[in-house]
């Protein structure tokens, strides 16, 4: 990180602090540190590491080989096609949900001494470590794609949705990081709040499991409900992992043969996502002032 630039060439413009949308202009102006964050972060995942990169790429696939083994070897009676692809489109955009929230948690406490020495807006910390999560899924889904022609479904013009997909996680899991990173300066028994919140609501979302296997409806203390459609209204990435595999997988009536998006499901999931992004942001930049403090 060039700290000669920060210090003699850029002045932090205090009247952006009056509002959110000065806060979010200013923070537009620091996108050369942006990238020199998101590059520290990559550089340092893989630093004294044996694997390297590599490891972006072994870590979903021995992943896929362990579910793969479990719900198809010991459990036989398992009917899903390919379902190696199956495990793999959803595991995938998982490790890049849960890297980023326990990541984006950590982002400002871990960064004490930047964050009380140098003015720059605090936001651009979890923000770094999307993206540098980012780098993963790249990674990853290159070898999803090699998986897909080799097991004869490759692509087709549904793979166009992906983007689309990608944009309505990132929205939802910025807003997560920025809350959550602000909660963690405050309260430092976040993180371990969130790990266990991560591994709950890994099992909460259809990852080795699909819709279809819920039942109908369901009752709880009187009350009738449609678990598939419940679950998709209060956990977005359930959305948003079944949108990778419908597009890239398929569904339970197309095993093997990727299908067409529900628009307006995608844009439900996203207006959540753009919802928990004001509401991360506004939190984040309602409390920054005290970071300086609390560190």
């Amino acid at each position: 990180m060039d700290s000669n630039r920060l210090h003699s060439t850029e002045v932090f413009d205090t009247d952006a602090l009056r509002s959110p949308w000065g806060q979010l202009r200013e923070t537009f102006r620091y996108t050369y540190l942006l990238r020199n964050l998101v590059q520290r972060d990559v550089k340092v995942r893989y630093k004294n590491s044996l694997l390297g990169v590599v490891w972006s790429l072994l870590n979903p696939l021995l992943m896929m080989m362990v579910y793969t083994v479990l719900f198809t070897i010991l459990r036989p009676n398992n009917s899903i096609q390919y379902f190696h692809i199956f495990i793999l489109v959803a595991l995938i955009p998982w490790q890049f949900l849960a890297g980023t929230v326990l990541g984006g948690t950590v982002s400002i406490t871990q960064n004490a001494s930047l964050v009380k020495k140098v003015f720059f807006p605090r936001a651009l910390l979890p923000t770094s470590v999307m993206f540098s999560q980012l780098v993963n899924f790249a990674l990853s889904f290159v070898v999803l794609v090699v998986l897909l022609y080799l097991s004869g479904i490759g692509l087709t013009r549904y793979v166009l949705w992906v983007p689309v997909i990608l944009f309505t996680q990132m929205v939802f899991m910025l807003g997560l990081a920025l809350a959550l990173a602000a909660a963690q300066t405050f309260y430092r028994d976040t993180l371990q709040i969130m790990q266990v919140v991560v591994l709950a609501w890994f099992f909460l979302t259809p990852i080795f499991y699909p819709f279809e296997d819920f039942a109908h409806t369901a009752d709880l203390m009187g009350w009738s409900f449609t678990p598939a459609r419940l679950m998709r209204w209060i956990n977005p990435m359930a959305s948003i992992v079944d949108s990778y595999r419908t597009v890239l997988w398929g569904t339970m009536n197309s095993q093997g043969q990727p299908a067409a998006m529900d628009p307006l499901m995608l844009g439900r999931t996203f207006v959540t996502a753009v919802i928990t992004l004001v509401i991360g942001y506004y939190f984040f930049i309602k409390t920054e002032h005290l970071f300086g403090e609390k560190l």
